[in-house]
């Protein structure tokens, strides 16, 4: 707890935000992998690639593993590289840029 503390108000946001995005992501996966197994309503794909996109993409590829959800789709699968591969090219822009 002392780390944490010890780090400047914005980190401590930003790291609390992405846990928190990160386990919701991990929930609607697994409550879509649920629904699928009920034939209820689905959460929609796009709703799911938003959760990844707005900082979500760990929990969503845990849960992909974890669920065994959409794993085999492979529409689903390109799209949801493309957002790793635009989150993983800002985050090196932006240390390049502040290092």
């Amino acid at each position: 707890m002392k780390w944490f503390l010890s780090l400047n108000i914005l980190t401590q946001i930003l790291l609390i935000y992405f846990i928190i995005i990160n386990i919701i992501a991990f929930f609607f996966f697994g409550l879509d992998k649920l629904k699928s197994q009920l034939n209820k309503q689905r959460i929609s794909e796009k709703n799911l690639w938003l959760l990844a996109l707005i900082g979500g993409s760990a929990g969503s590829l845990l849960a992909m593993n974890f669920f065994r959800h959409k794993t085999q789709k492979t529409s689903f699968q390109i799209v949801f590289v493309l957002i790793l591969l635009i989150q993983i090219t800002s985050i090196v822009l932006i240390l390049n840029k502040y290092n």
